[in-house]
């Protein structure tokens, strides 16, 4: 059985907005932004930073419920960004390349304001097409 790792969640061009070097590790997320594209608490997550290209791996943790739009990478991360700065976060996983070959795949992506408040959310679609797959997109403006 082969496997691939594949796309299933991103948050793109979300705005820290604090880096707290006293805490644990981990990257606290609003749980709003969470849930639309399925990361879970505790979920690895690869994360990009826009404005340096500092790039890590660590683990989601949800803010306080509400809608903060909070985005607070933690521990050492906290030492590669500061508040202002544009990240993209990524959450993957692992599936057998035959079922996605047969059945497909689909990542959520959140596209956000200044704010952390979802402005579009996009469906990309691996939708298979006899030994290949194709990739369709999907924008629904929030």
């Amino acid at each position: 059985m082969a496997t691939i790792r594949l796309m299933h969640g991103k948050l793109h061009r979300v705005t820290v907005t604090e880096a707290n070097v006293n805490y644990v590790g981990s990257i606290t997320i609003d749980p709003d932004l969470m849930n639309q594209v399925g990361i879970l608490p505790l979920e690895e997550v690869d994360v990009i930073n826009l404005k340096n290209g500092k790039r890590w791996s660590t683990y989601a943790i949800p803010g306080e419920q509400g809608g903060t739009g909070e985005i607070c990478p933690n521990g050492g991360a906290a030492l590669l960004c500061q508040p202002g700065d544009l990240l993209i976060i990524i959450a993957y996983e692992t599936r057998d390349r035959a079922t996605v070959m047969k059945q497909g795949h689909q990542a959520k992506v959140v596209v956000v304001d200044e704010k952390n408040r979802i402005k579009d959310f996009i469906r990309q679609n691996l939708i298979p097409q006899g030994e290949r797959v194709k990739l369709d997109s999907t924008n629904y403006a929030l």
